[in-house]
């Protein structure tokens, strides 16, 4: 019995100490909890068990054997009478018996997690390194649910910023803090020109449940220059943000270089550290180290904000969500890297479910319910709707386009519209999009840009390439036929002398793929698509590669797979006097810059001449 317990203890103590490691410090992967916890359970007992019915002391039979010689013809031998010796042998056998205790072994009790029945500190201490491994685990799952559910979070952040207006999204529960007045002015002011007044931009009237106590603010910016705006509320937030160049235009600041941020996945206080707090993200802190340099316009979220089921599933019910979303705009890091940014954000499955292919089904409204009020609420404008000359926005689209500066932005949403992902890869009718999204978005792929927009940038919450060979079906992969049709829309692109990039996250990993066009076909090599993929801002990352080229349709530019905390710094800047425009593309990972690269925009191919010089429209916009 003693035995077969002490074995038990061991193989479980192993189990528990593994998957603990794997769970705070790599992925913290639902099944694992209840694992550990089963594990712990069978590892009490039986170590209990053990200590009690493990005998403390040792038999120990000891036998000495003890063997004489003596010479029987001494005497003869003396005499002379005889050279030989008989010679015979006599052997003493004496075994002794005794009940010694047993030797302490530390190193195999505290290794094996087993208890040693005769050093109780060594028992404790063994069995305290497996409670802490369950208490740890029990911290970074139930901590932020129990102690942090942020009902009373008040906080203020900067979304979409145009050369027009910016929108700040503010949440304020407490009613005794309305109305809530925004003011602003302009940073470093120069007079004459600019008014270093602060004034009063709008405000909150009330808040209420309904919108988990958000509320948007537009705020007017009415300076015809490129400016740094402060912005303070009456309830004691404050910050700043950079006002976008206009459309075709290189901005007046930075030195005249365009630069965005991209990035997705983040997951709170992973790798686990018992001493952050339960609601950190250490990513964010490596990201905040370097903003001060980089000069960015805005943060491009692409997607998985939140992990409803990371690290375990609470429920299904809206306020499980909408906790999700005021845990990480609670969490002290964000300010460092919010605050000061606009962040703008594409919706993936994690918001929902993981790999969600339901549509607006199921548990759908409820999950979009809070992705709305803090994401959509603050982000750009909807796309605007084919057939219109991109001048009428699709009213209700849950995916969204702009126009800044030297490049134009289309931010997809991959999972409201999706097929089933177990459709066959190639199918004709299998979509991502859906029909009104892939026709809002080719005729935007198709449209030109006014002078000085070089670049189409295009934000997929999943990746491109299908080169990523884990769970393809739910990358673009998996929808092969709508992915061709796209490429041929973006290669047209390239023909009108714009550059078309897309942005993805989702795998954890970093991926920079190009897709050129077919060789001796109608399109030019210049015309070659760029992909970059980096994730995640902060969650686990794959030790095993999973990307891999397979055929010459999308080719491999870089591939690194390590670092926790990803996201790539995106920089546009004119070339030959605005006639040709470059892109770099730089990736830091864990807070360092690990590689970059520079691509330029297609020159434009002749065109046949529009009949009557285009429409009234395109001369008014300059194109």
């Amino acid at each position: 019995m003693g035995d077969y317990t002490t074995r038990t203890a061991a193989i479980t103590s192993t189990g528990i100490r593994i998957l603990s490691v794997i769970f705070l410090r790599w992925v913290a992967l639902p099944p694992g909890l209840p694992i550990i916890y089963a594990l712990f359970a069978i590892y009490v007992p039986t170590f209990i068990s053990s200590y009690l019915t493990q005998p403390k002391y040792a038999l120990v039979d000891e036998v000495n054997v003890v063997v004489k010689e003596d010479i029987l013809n001494k005497d003869e031998i003396i005499d002379g009478t005889t050279d030989e010796a008989v010679v015979v042998e006599e052997v003493d056998v004496e075994e002794t018996a005794a009940v010694v205790p047993k030797p302490l072994s530390p190193v195999g009790t505290l290794l094996k997690g087993i208890p040693s029945p005769n050093s109780l500190a060594l028992t404790i201490l063994t069995f305290l390194t497996n409670l802490a491994c369950v208490a740890m685990v029990t911290d970074m799952v139930y901590s932020p649910r129990l102690y942090y559910p942020s009902h009373d979070l008040s906080f203020a952040r900067v979304g979409y910023v145009s050369d027009t207006e910016a929108k700040l999204l503010i949440r304020e529960p407490d009613q005794a803090k309305m109305p809530i007045t925004v003011q602003v002015h302009i940073k470093d002011a120069k007079p004459p020109f600019d008014n270093p007044l602060w004034q009063t931009a709008g405000g909150v009237q009330w808040t209420t449940n309904e919108t988990d106590y958000t509320a948007v603010v537009t705020i007017p910016l009415s300076h015809s220059k490129q400016r740094v705006y402060e912005w303070t509320t009456s309830n004691n937030h404050s910050g700043e943000f950079i006002a976008a160049p206009k459309a075709g235009a290189m901005p007046e600041l930075f030195d005249e270089k365009f630069t965005f941020l991209s990035t997705s996945c983040i997951v709170p206080r992973l790798p686990y550290n018992p001493l952050d707090h339960p609601l950190a993200f250490p990513g964010m802190k490596h990201l905040a180290k370097v903003l001060p340099n980089l000069g960015a316009q805005f943060m491009l979220f692409l997607g998985d904000f939140i992990y409803i089921e990371v690290p375990k599933r609470f429920g299904d019910s809206v306020e499980n969500y909408r906790q999700k979303y005021r845990q990480v705009y609670a969490s002290p890091d964000w300010p460092a890297v919010g605050q000061n940014l606009s962040w703008i954000h594409v919706l993936d499955d994690h918001e929902i479910s993981n790999d969600w292919d339901s549509n607006s089904t199921g548990v759908y409204q409820t999950a979009v319910d809070p992705w709305h009020h803090y994401q959509t609420a603050a982000n750009p404008p909807e796309a605007k709707r084919a057939g219109t000359q991109g001048l009428l926005p699709r009213k209700g689209a849950t995916y969204f386009s702009f126009t800044q500066g030297p490049a134009s932005f289309f931010m997809l949403d991959t999972r409201s519209y999706r097929s089933k992902n177990s459709e066959p890869f190639d199918s004709p009718d299998k979509t991502m999009l859906g029909e009104t999204q892939l026709e809002d978005f080719l005729e935007w792929l198709r449209r030109p840009e006014p002078k000085g927009v070089k670049w189409k940038i295009v934000a997929s919450s999943v990746p491109f390439t299908k080169n990523w060979r884990v769970n393809t079906k739910d990358t673009w992969g998996g929808f092969l036929s709508e992915r061709r049709k796209i490429l041929e829309a973006m290669w047209d692109a390239g023909n009108l002398g714009v550059g078309v990039v897309v942005l993805s996250g989702d795998r954890h990993e970093f991926g920079a793929t190009a897709f050129p066009p077919p060789k001796d076909g109608k399109w030019p090599e210049s015309a070659t698509v760029h992909e970059f993929s980096a994730s995640p801002l902060n969650q686990f990352f794959s030790p095993i590669g999973t990307y891999k080229q397979t055929d010459e349709e999308d080719v491999q530019l870089k591939y690194i797979n390590k670092g926790n905390s990803k996201f790539g710094a995106i920089t546009i800047e004119k070339l030959a006097e605005g006639e040709q425009s470059s892109l770099k593309y730089t990736v830091y990972i864990d807070g360092v810059e690990k590689w970059d690269t520079i691509i330029l925009s297609p020159t434009a191919q002749p065109q046949p001449a529009k009949v009557g010089g285009g429409s009234f429209w395109d001369r008014l916009r300059g194109i």
